[in-house]
């Protein structure tokens, strides 16, 4: 297959800037200087902390302001990088069914191990998250009301009216139409990408309100509940750690052992340097280049490369499928007013679709956590703030796990389609074909 093909296929995204890294930086420290802070000052003053909820609220109010344009821009785009992928043929075909797979078992693995920990049972914070606050209710009328509302007045209320599920409706309308319409729909993309962009720059600028939200979530919170909030929070953090590494370990691995022989731990091993970028960046972007260089080296075709990573990055998240499901869950249970598993179900299909857009963009997770609540439950909307201040805690798990995906997915879809060198492979990971790092040196 020729890589031209590829290349315009599956456009690689582009490697962070050394500006953006010390802004990504500088914003992760002040979040966590300012969550910590709110912890404090709800243990010292834990009656004027509760009323700091407002800086919370005011926050999420920001974010929701985006999530209805975000969503459209993002599955509108999506459809049209399927389209995109489909073209390349098998190894496209194959990459996408794999991601659509384990996007959804990723999901239904947050949700199990949600329901069976439970972090935020107990906590009974709803009336202090909602309290002035226009939330929506949780009574979502009959199935024929919920069926009809998803259709709006016009194609353009979703924007006005801030209804996630209508604008999730519109998003697949336009997105399909614009994919029949083949090359012709081009210039409608590129005026979409634009649009993405603009709305994407809006949420960065959004973010660094974001140490504001933190220090009144985390006060608010701890002076409401004191000790058995702040366990909670730790409790929610270190599951999500443990269900990120059994799935990257157990699922995973069990997976490419299965139709490689390959071991998880040398494969992970080999891709060391990059785990140790991703850790001090809070991004797989960062190791985007790396991980192409590298999965080339260790004898996986060009095309499947070219193909597979990109796409990855988009359609792959893993960890990020993880942390949605745990976290709506705890944000329900904490609440006092947990899912039923009917809501449970409605999460997951949306967040399938949803978590797309959770990709390279600072603030995504929190802007998507926050559209699947407002689709599922909007009463449980506010309670994306109780999480906004271990967000940054959580996120290098996320990053982790979903770089770990991608780099498997590789090495699989090369499997599948015979576009891999078996030999290299075995040569490589036992050290006896070291990868050249002279051609990273200088900050490439």
């Amino acid at each position: 297959m020729a890589s031209s093909a590829v290349t315009s296929a599956s456009p690689a995204p582009s490697s962070t800037t050394p500006k953006k890294k010390r802004s990504s930086f500088w914003l992760y420290a002040l979040v966590i200087a300012a969550a910590v802070l709110g912890v404090i000052f709800g243990f010292i003053f834990p009656h004027q902390a509760v009323s700091l909820k407002i800086l919370a609220t005011g926050f999420v109010n920001l974010i929701k302001m985006l999530i209805v344009p975000i969503i459209f821009t993002t599955i509108v785009l999506g459809i049209g990088s399927i389209a995109k992928a489909a073209t390349v043929g098998k190894i496209g075909g194959l990459a996408l069914l794999y991601f659509i797979i384990m996007s959804f078992v990723a999901l239904v693995i947050g949700l199990t191990v949600g329901n069976i920990i439970k972090p935020g049972e107990g906590l009974d914070i709803g009336e202090m998250l909602n309290s002035g606050s226009s939330s929506a209710s949780s009574d979502t009328g009959t199935i024929q009301d919920f069926v009809l509302g998803i259709i709006p007045d016009s194609l353009f209320a979703p924007f006005t009216d801030g209804e996630v599920i209508s604008g999730l409706f519109v998003a697949l309308l336009v997105g399909f139409a614009v994919q029949g319409m083949g090359e012709k729909a081009q210039p409608v993309l590129k005026v979409v990408e634009y649009l993405q962009k603009i709305v994407f720059r809006i949420l960065n600028m959004i973010m660094w309100v974001a140490p504001i939200g933190a220090f009144g979530g985390m006060a608010a919170l701890i002076g409401a509940t004191g000790w058995g909030g702040l366990g909670s929070l730790i409790a929610v953090m270190v599951g999500f750690y443990i269900t990120c590494a059994l799935f990257v370990f157990l699922v995973l691995g069990a997976i490419l052992y299965a139709f490689t022989r390959v071991n998880v731990f040398k494969f992970l091993g080999y891709l060391g340097k990059e785990f140790l970028l991703i850790l001090a960046t809070s991004s797989s972007e960062t190791a985007l280049p790396r991980l192409i260089a590298k999965m080339e080296h260790i004898g996986v075709d060009k095309a499947v490369v070219g193909i597979t990573v990109p796409t990855g990055y988009s359609f792959n998240l893993d960890g990020t499928a993880i942390y949605l499901t745990m976290s709506s869950l705890f944000i329900a249970d904490a609440m006092g007013t947990p899912m039923s598993i009917g809501e449970q179900i409605g999460l997951l299909l949306f967040m399938m679709i949803a978590s797309k857009g959770a990709a390279g963009v600072s603030g995504a997770g929190i802007a998507t956590l926050t559209a699947g609540l407002q689709a599922a439950r909007p009463d449980l909307a506010q309670g994306t703030s109780i999480v906004l201040g271990i967000d940054r805690f959580m996120s290098e798990a996320r990053a982790l796990t979903n770089f770990a995906g991608n780099a498997i997915a590789t090495l699989l879809v090369g499997t599948w389609t015979k576009e891999v060198d078996r030999d290299r492979v075995t040569k490589v990971l036992a050290g006896e074909l070291p990868f050249d790092e002279a051609r990273f040196e200088g900050g490439e």
